[in-house]
């Protein structure tokens, strides 16, 4: 009983220091967002409420494992997040017309895979500094990570790359090693089913990122083969872009983007 209190006692702290999800139901755009690895809502939840302001329904979930304990973050497979942005997606698929998805960091490979999942339904994708993959992990040492879990549980956390002075974010200050190498499966996977995406996908790429590497960039570059893609550098911001100096250029820039895939009389539109 003590340690079923000090859990609920550790959501609840967890939930009133900004990891709670955000939703607002509004008009008949829909947009599912996803949170980066190890991370919480709090770090998408300005740009979450730049588009719900503009009239659209928006679907923030928090994914499972994460906003807790690393030890939560430790028993899940990547297809646990990956649920709360199907649900999210299903939710929003069953009252509006349109429905984007936007992804920051592990966000944006889960991102991709929803688009690769329902090519004929999701209407356009935005990532910013997606991971689906780096220079610094090679197929062997890939292939001994459940070893090295066995061994070492834990290595330090990788959030808080920020430029801006004072930006809020929050996340575990320790990775377990078991869900670093369920990040590496959902690399895997959404690699292999980039050319089914069709959506028409925005991609924003911090030119100086110390957590995601250029391989992400060059992967989906090379990837998909069937949509367009339009990538934009940011000159001032890290890895967490979306509370960085170029936040605003990514809530303009997105917002328009789904204008005119949102309008119907477009070529591109769904």
């Amino acid at each position: 009983m003590h340690d079923s209190s000090d859990r609920r006692d550790t959501i609840r702290d967890a939930l009133a220091a900004g990891s709670a999800p955000f939703a607002v139901r509004g008009g008949r755009t829909g947009v599912v967002m996803a949170h980066g690895f190890a991370g919480t809502p709090i770090n998408l939840r300005p740009w979450a409420e730049h588009l719900a302001s503009a009239g659209h329904s928006v679907e923030l979930p928090l994914l499972r494992g994460h906003g807790t304990r690393w030890e939560d973050l430790e028993a899940t497979r990547w297809s646990d997040w990956y649920q709360g942005v199907e649900a999210a997606f299903a939710d929003l698929r069953g009252r509006c017309d349109r429905v984007f998805v936007c992804g920051f960091s592990m966000g944006g490979a889960l991102a991709l895979h929803l688009a690769a999942t329902h090519p004929d339904a999701v209407t356009g994708v935005v990532l910013v500094n997606p991971s689906v993959g780096t220079r610094s992990l090679g197929p062997r040492l890939l292939n001994r990570v459940p070893a090295i879990a066995r061994i070492k549980r834990t290595s330090h956390g990788i959030g808080g790359d920020v430029k801006k002075p004072g930006a809020r974010t929050t996340g575990y200050d320790k990775v377990p090693v078991r869900a670093a190498y369920q990040l590496t499966r959902l690399w895997r996977t959404v690699r292999d089913e980039l050319p089914r995406v069709v959506a028409p996908t925005l991609l924003y790429r911090s030119r100086v990122d110390h957590v995601v590497d250029g391989r992400s960039a060059e992967l989906i570059r090379a990837g998909l083969r069937n949509a367009e893609l339009r990538e934009h550098v940011l000159d001032d911001s890290f890895h967490i872009a979306t509370i960085d100096h170029d936040a605003e250029e990514i809530f303009a820039g997105s917002l328009e983007w789904m204008r005119t895939y949102g309008d119907t009389t477009h070529p591109g539109a769904a």
